[in-house]
């Protein structure tokens, strides 16, 4: 049975999330060695507080929030595409947007080392 900071590795499929205490885990896929590449941040989206572990990873490997889609780079924390909309409304907001995505690249998402570890994904 896996720990507080562990996920099986089955549980893990390339471009999915999980929640693992405070942190979203996932999976960007195979890197160049072919080996899976997972990964941890905190699970709170930036912008409104979305719940991060339910979110996506998109082709480049950025974890996409579920709320607004703001993107962030998991390897950094930081937001590289600012929210699409504000609350119920999933539209265009230029001047707002640019704002929440200054705030992203300062307040990045708190980045932790997430490792295979024989059938599970640990939290080091």
């Amino acid at each position: 049975m896996p720990d507080r900071d562990s996920v099986p590795a089955a549980d893990l499929p390339p471009g999915t999330v999980r929640r693992v205490g405070d942190w979203a885990v996932g999976n960007r896929g195979p890197g160049p060695d072919g080996q899976d590449r997972h990964f941890a941040v905190s699970r709170r989206c930036r912008h409104q507080l979305a719940d991060l572990s339910q979110g996506t990873v998109d082709a480049d490997g950025c974890l996409v929030c579920p709320w607004h889609q703001s993107r962030y780079d998991v390897r950094t924390g930081e937001m590289v595409e600012g929210p699409r909309g504000f609350l119920g409304y999933h539209g265009p907001t230029p001047g707002y947007t640019q704002l929440v995505r200054l705030l992203g690249s300062v307040a990045r998402l708190r980045v932790r080392r997430a490792a295979r570890r024989g059938s599970d994904v640990i939290l080091e």
